[in-house]
């Protein structure tokens, strides 16, 4: 399943760069995000691995991130392994203005055994999901102080 959002943050994107790749941020626009924890490799580059870990209703959702790809202002590239999912997500983030940051996700999911129907299942779901966690940042970067 692939798929892309984009939004427009107003924070010029020096500022959107700087709260995005801040991994202390992560917690207060990625909702249910109960721990970040680096795996492998520098932080935020590529290679590195961390493992995050959800809060998903009664139980918790595990993932691993890869780094794949680094180039700041302009893109940030990731795989995110979890039990039978593996997607990957293409950032790219484009001056939209003096003051303003479009944010284009480009995600591709595959499913694995008992994923593959619940994929086909809660298809609508992941780009809702997607999008909803790009608007929380959205949120969070227009609030900071520039």
């Amino acid at each position: 399943m692939e798929f892309t959002q984009e939004v427009v943050v107003q924070v010029p994107r020096a500022r959107f760069i700087e709260l995005f790749d801040d991994p202390d941020n992560l917690p207060k626009w990625q909702e249910g995000l109960v721990s970040f924890e680096p795996i492998h490799g520098e932080q935020g580059h590529p290679g590195a691995q961390s493992r995050l870990t959800f809060r998903r209703g009664r139980g918790t959702l595990e993932m691993v991130e890869t780094v794949t790809r680094r180039d700041l202002p302009y893109a940030f590239e990731g795989t995110y392994d979890a039990k039978g999912v593996h997607s990957t997500t293409r950032n790219e983030f484009h001056e939209a203005g003096p003051d303003a940051t479009r944010w284009v996700t480009h995600n591709d999911f595959e499913f694995h055994g008992v994923m593959k129907v619940v994929g086909l299942v809660l298809a609508k779901s992941f780009p809702k999901q997607s999008l909803s966690m790009m608007e929380a940042f959205k949120t969070f970067a227009e609030s900071q102080p520039r």
